[in-house]
């Protein structure tokens, strides 16, 4: 059985009021709780989607690799969006932060509510690849 690490705090980390953790890592595997639009004391910033989804993209690496992985590392992300007509211009930051050939799997879906009356809301997946052995190249 693998070990748990609760990763609650780190250097980038927003403070939250809520009883949980920013992410959990069992074995290779890093599951990085919803992120949201807010600053370090954890208050939210409002603004556009592209600017709110900016902010939890830059939480949801704060908590990649507070919890010891990097960027590449992410396989799946989640985004749930207020209004699915934003997902245009959040596909432009999506391309900017994920290289082409290194971009993860996805998910997005339009939410009636989100914590703090926000626009967006990043989670995902982190693994780290320890095999030797696995493909260098995607299958097409």
């Amino acid at each position: 059985m693998s070990s748990r690490r609760f990763i609650t705090q780190g250097e980038g980390l927003p403070q939250w009021s809520s009883p949980i953790s920013h992410a959990v890592v069992v074995g290779n595997t890093c599951h990085i709780s919803g992120q949201l639009s807010v600053d370090i004391s954890g208050k939210y910033i409002a603004g556009t989607a592209y600017e709110e989804a900016d902010r939890a993209f830059t939480n949801f690496l704060a908590v990649v690799k507070a919890a010891g992985f990097s960027k590449d590392d992410v396989v799946f992300v989640d985004i749930a969006f207020i209004n699915l007509a934003d997902v245009d211009g959040v596909n432009v930051l999506f391309a900017e932060l994920f290289a082409e050939g290194k971009r993860p799997a996805r998910t997005i879906y339009q939410a009636s509510a989100l914590p703090f009356g926000g626009k967006i809301k990043v989670t995902g997946v982190a693994i780290k690849d320890n095999t030797s052995d696995s493909p260098k190249q995607s299958v097409e």
